[in-house]
């Protein structure tokens, strides 16, 4: 039996250089398809998952995960006591890092704390740090990415959920409106979001906005309930695929090209010609805002096309 543990609280990016406090539960749904490649690899295997409370939902009850610990001020004496035969860290946070470093295992993987505290990496088969200072020329799947840096094969493993939804699909398109709070930057404007709303409407299309706004599963039963779901880069987009739902992404301080189009996907750029598109600012430094450029008569006719499909 290999016993695996994964560390993946979303206090950083895993291939971004952002680090923080704030969970990014994308970025923690983003990992999961390494879930899928470890159990191909190790038939008879053992994952422990380490991640934050406010993840807890996104993982728990998940197939391929066989024990799940929530992160609180003693569960790292409790690894340390504990023998691994590998160990997956996706924290950059230094001190999460200086923990995967003294836990005792026969193989690791992801990053460790270095001289001076600098963030370091265990392996270096496809290199995360490598990726991340030089995106331009490295750029890949994100995924992709992950699974190749544990020497696994990529295979287009998908994304898994536990939670299963309780819904039916009722509306014919869900507006996912909302983002997360590090990066504003990636939301379009409500008033455009009220432009969309009234062109679809008026071609006879069931719509509806985004809901569960405070409770993850009645966000993923919301998701769950649409067609199909435009979003900007934010959880919903992910949430949509890992429930095969067709999707229009709408991208501007971010790049689509990381992200691997699972399903019947579209991801659209805006088309505002900025010396600084693709940026991944937190605040918008040109005089004009990105996301506000879609033309939505552009998204109703890529809703036509993806219906297709």
């Amino acid at each position: 039996m290999v016993k695996i543990l994964i560390i993946k609280l979303g206090y950083s990016e895993t291939l971004d250089s952002e680090v923080s406090k704030v969970v990014s539960l994308g970025d923690v749904l983003r990992t999961t398809p390494i879930l899928e490649a470890l159990k191909e690899k190790y038939k008879k295997s053992k994952i422990i998952f380490l991640t934050d409370e406010k993840a807890k939902e996104l993982v728990e009850d998940n197939p391929y995960i066989d024990k799940l610990l929530l992160w609180d001020e003693f569960v790292g004496f409790l690894l340390l006591r504990e023998r691994f035969d590998i160990v997956i860290n996706l924290e950059k946070h230094p001190g999460i890092c200086a923990l995967a470093d003294m836990i005792d295992a026969w193989q690791k993987f992801g990053f460790r704390l270095g001289n001076n505290f600098e963030i370091s990496e265990y392996e270096d088969k496809v290199s995360f740090i490598d990726y991340i200072n030089n995106k331009e020329s490295k750029k890949d799947y994100w995924q992709k990415v992950l699974i190749e840096h544990l020497g696994i094969e990529w295979k287009g493993q998908k994304y898994s959920l536990g939670y299963k939804p309780k819904t039916k699909e009722v509306f014919d398109i869900g507006l996912n409106y909302k983002v997360g709070s590090k990066w504003p930057t990636k939301a379009m404007s409500k008033h455009k979001w009220e432009e969309l709303n009234e062109k679809l409407v008026s071609l006879g299309y069931k719509v509806d906005w985004q809901r569960g706004l405070n409770s993850l599963k009645e966000y993923i039963d919301w998701i769950n309930s649409c067609k199909i779901i435009i979003t900007q880069d934010s959880l919903g987009l992910h949430l949509a695929m890992a429930l095969n739902k067709k999707v229009i992404g709408l991208f501007g301080p971010t790049d689509f090209s990381e992200i691997y189009p699972y399903g019947k996907s579209v991801f659209l750029t805006a088309p505002l010609d900025c010396p600084y598109m693709s940026c991944y600012n937190g605040e918008c430094i040109y005089d004009k805002f990105c996301m506000d450029s879609f033309d939505i008569d552009e998204i109703v006719k890529n809703i036509g096309e993806i219906s297709e499909k």
